[in-house]
């Protein structure tokens, strides 16, 4: 659809006037060139004021100047420039200074002397070659880690799932004693890296009804273990290994429950070669006010949508996992009102991302189709 004719069918849906036309314009024009257009899972032929014109008509119009305001000042869309930005940080601003910091306690030196003792900066060298980093999705990226890091880190450090089998251990741990030239060298720190985090239960959860801790974590220790095994106990890693978790970006929410969470789950992941303790750190963590349900009441007519405008349809076994039932402010409750360019998190209210066909549910239920303005790619059938 060509751009003008979109924005004169948006002005026709909100019933704006000519001043409020042209101030709405100037501002849909840039945030779609800067940000919006580039959303990878739009569908062939449209971007985002199609997709918001198309959206909006979903509501009644008495509805729709409600929802153009949450879109206008609440939305938050994190583009490729923000994302690239927070992945270029992550060595220098975290891996450096765990490295750093590991160094000094072990030397019992200050961390300003580190890289001025030359038997403190072979030290801190070996164990950056030491350090392995896994991607725990395909947001982990990788690649960009890798070439942001040039010199630093070896295309031998950088893998891009945890879950891998012990012939890729094994090629792992050789190329690590072979750069080293030491046959007993082992991993000494290992970083799992994700994009997102908004409640932590697909990192780490505990299911009642089977009474254990499953999660992405749960799944590399297992894989770790079998690798040893096959590797007949070849120990991957030092007694003594860290292992931390990073995510660019972070809900305060899932901040402060991920540590309470491992701790609990502590005893029963506790095994043979895991570490005591688990370090999680955050390129960025989101503020406490930034749920819609947290801000003073700003929202509350946008919230009475996301009742009103809800097909249960789309709560499955896996959604079930976050402790709510009804998604309307999406997955565990969250009510984030954010986009990620490559997929919009499921913990954000489902107005954004859910898409349904609506008709006849459960218990006299006839549920409205849901059309999402930033659909999501979900990674679970």
């Amino acid at each position: 659809m060509n751009q003008d004719l979109g924005l004169n069918i948006l002005s026709r849906i909100l019933d704006w006037n000519d001043e409020r036309a042209r101030n709405e314009f100037d501002w849909l024009r840039l945030m779609a060139r800067l940000k919006y257009d580039g959303y990878r899972d739009f569908q062939a032929g449209m971007r985002f004021i199609e997709s918001l014109a198309t959206w909006l008509q979903q509501f009644t119009k008495a509805e729709r100047e409600t929802a153009y305001g949450f879109i206008r000042s609440a939305l938050v869309y994190i583009g490729p420039s923000e994302m690239q930005r927070l992945v270029e940080q992550f060595y220098p601003r975290e891996v450096r200074d765990r490295l750093v910091r590991t160094i000094a306690a072990q030397r019992e030196i200050p961390m300003y002397r580190v890289l001025a003792d030359l038997e403190a900066t072979k030290a801190l060298n070996r164990l950056r070659r030491q350090t392995l980093f896994m991607g725990l999705s395909d947001g982990a990226r990788v690649d960009i880690v890798r070439h942001s890091n040039v010199g630093l880190l070896t295309n031998e450090q950088l893998v891009v799932a945890t879950q891998v089998d012990a012939a890729k251990w094994k090629d792992l741990l050789d190329k690590l004693r072979e750069d080293l030239k030491d046959q007993e060298a082992r991993f000494a720190m290992v970083y799992l890296i994700d994009d997102f985090m908004g409640t932590g239960t697909s990192l780490l959860s505990y299911n009642k009804v089977k009474q254990k801790w499953g999660g992405k974590l749960v799944r590399f220790k297992d894989s770790m273990q079998a690798a040893a095994e096959a590797l007949e106990n070849d120990q991957l890693f030092q007694p003594d290994w860290h292992l931390c978790v990073h995510h660019y970006i972070g809900s305060a929410h899932a901040k402060k429950v991920i540590e309470e969470r491992a701790l609990e789950a502590n005893t029963s992941l506790t095994g043979a070669g895991w570490p005591k303790t688990i370090h999680f750190s955050f390129g960025t963590v989101l503020p406490d006010d930034f749920p819609i349900d947290k801000a003073g009441g700003r929202y509350d007519d946008f919230i009475d949508l996301t009742k009103k405008y809800y097909d249960p349809i789309i709560q499955t076994r896996h959604t079930d996992v976050g402790g709510v039932t009804h998604l309307g402010l999406g997955y565990g409750g969250c009510a984030l009102p954010l986009v990620l360019d490559h997929n919009t998190p499921n913990n954000s209210v489902a107005l954004l991302w859910a898409e349904t066909e609506g008709g006849a549910r459960d218990q006299d239920i006839d549920a409205p189709a849901m059309r999402p303005l930033f659909r999501r790619r979900q990674r679970h059938a």
